[in-house]
């Protein structure tokens, strides 16, 4: 059955944040119109980590969001728990991986944020504690107010192993009863990205304002070969399309669309 036209409002519309210091708003307008009332200043979003299972989606997908934190003062960090080797059919893993590392320590100077790395093999990412405590120790190393990583819902076994690695890491990292090099971390915040490999029940409820950083986003993604499709798919269409796509649902020029994990509140941040 098809949905209804107040079933896609509902979808659609959700916590719409301004960038003027990021700014959270109601989650009750309709999309298209200006946000309204109750705004606060979210202070959580002073810095951002993207945990993503290659680096192109680090960038493609969450980079974004990365580049809201650093343009506003903050602090950012790319976190791939591989590099990707294995995606071209043309080149090497070893020279692919080494170019994709390349691309994204340069991607992430362009943001001005640091590059982070684990080393497991493309398509081989293992879903263990080995991994969810290397994880937990970065985020105790970086101390994001927020993460941004995978979304569940997704056809490759790499994102979906990023996703769970990533939610008990994020719990690992916030016990001060287990006992790691660096003392716990609490990650106020946790976002997952509109990314077109994990769109199986992904619904947006929070819109970011990206305009502000739009183009250079943009040029630390054409860093990537792949970015301009060369692997396949359209990478730089099918994103820039999509921020323009949300900025029309959110009523700002260019945005992205996340989600948050169920029991997270987007609205009414207190402000000191």
């Amino acid at each position: 059955m098809s949905r209804t036209r107040r079933e896609f409002f509902t979808m659609a519309t959700g916590s719409a944040l301004a960038l003027s210091g990021v700014k959270f708003s109601n989650s009750g307008q309709m999309p298209g119109r200006p946000a309204s009332g109750n705004v606060a200043q979210d202070r959580d979003f002073s810095n951002v980590m993207a945990i993503a299972a290659h680096p192109g989606d680090a960038f493609f997908a969450m980079g974004a969001p990365v580049a809201v934190a650093t343009h506003s003062g903050g602090r950012g960090s790319f976190l791939s728990l591989s590099l990707g080797e294995r995606g071209s059919s043309v080149i090497s893993p070893e020279q692919y991986g080494s170019a994709q590392r390349q691309a994204a320590e340069k991607a992430a100077g362009l943001l001005a944020a640091k590059a982070l790395f684990l080393s497991y093999p493309d398509g081989e990412i293992p879903v263990n504690d080995k991994a969810k405590f290397a994880v937990c120790d970065l985020i105790r190393e970086h101390k994001p107010s927020t993460i941004v990583t995978h979304w569940k819902g997704s056809w490759h076994k790499d994102h979906r192993a990023c996703y769970e690695i990533v939610q008990d890491a994020v719990f690992y990292a916030g016990l001060p009863a287990i006992a790691r090099k660096l003392p716990a971390h609490n990650v106020a915040k946790q976002f997952f990205a509109d990314n077109w490999e994990d769109a199986s029940e992904f619904v947006a409820d929070t819109y970011l304002d990206i305009t502000p950083v739009f183009d250079d986003w943009l040029k630390a993604c054409e860093l990537f070969p792949m970015w301009r499709g060369e692997t396949g798919f359209r990478y730089n269409d099918y994103y820039s399309s999509r921020a323009v796509t949300q900025g029309c649902l959110s009523n700002f020029k260019r945005a992205v669309a996340l989600m948050s994990p169920e029991g997270q509140s987007t609205r009414h941040i207190p402000t000191s």
